[in-house]
């Protein structure tokens, strides 16, 4: 609905376009070419996504798969200063799919400090996922960091070692998010 609204909204003919998010664009062959594109890159999103769900691919590989055509990404627009492609991709998941992430362990998960509980005893203790978490944002992969210290986390609510070493993969997030939602979450 919302392509068909901003394909809808191109056709005004509008000279000014003041948009919620961004900088004011002006002229109308410039206001339809922005909002075509926006358009086109959330078709993009949907098409790629229900794809996926109709060939009964996990939530996980969806939001890993699908990818903004590059040509769009270029266009100043269409930045994710904002929101984020990969949030729109679980908002489609959730319209088309529902809430189940098609991961068994999901359906009925353990209490999530149970499962870090256990993956610290495994690893040898919380420091030690803690510890794994800060060479991995040394080694440039703070996504998985950040699985690995919120597990550290919830095994050792009370450390204060681990706290710090949270902080620090978190601030570590932010800074190479390009979104104001994202950043300001992990920096939260």
């Amino acid at each position: 609905e919302w392509a068909v609204a901003l394909r809808t909204m191109a056709a005004q003919g509008a000279e000014v376009f003041i948009p919620s998010h961004g900088t004011p664009i002006f002229g109308n062959d410039r206001i339809h070419l922005a909002l075509t594109e926006s358009a086109e890159l959330l078709e993009s999103l949907v098409d790629q996504t229900v794809e996926l769900i109709n060939r009964g691919v996990r939530l996980d590989e969806v939001i890993h798969s699908v990818k903004p055509p590059a040509r769009l990404m270029e266009r100043p627009y269409l930045w994710p200063l904002y929101d984020e492609p990969e949030f729109i991709v679980r908002n489609i998941w959730r319209l088309y799919a529902g809430w189940y992430d098609g991961n068994p362990a999901n359906l009925k998960p353990a209490l999530e400090a149970s499962v870090a509980g256990e993956l610290a005893m495994l690893s040898g203790g919380p420091g030690r996922l803690a510890a794994r978490a800060g060479e991995l944002v040394a080694a440039g992969d703070a996504r998985l960091a950040c699985h690995l210290v919120e597990f550290a986390a919830l095994a050792a609510p009370d450390d204060a070692a681990i706290r710090a070493a949270r902080a620090e993969v978190l601030r570590a997030r932010a800074e190479s998010e390009h979104s104001l939602m994202a950043r300001g979450i992990f920096n939260a």
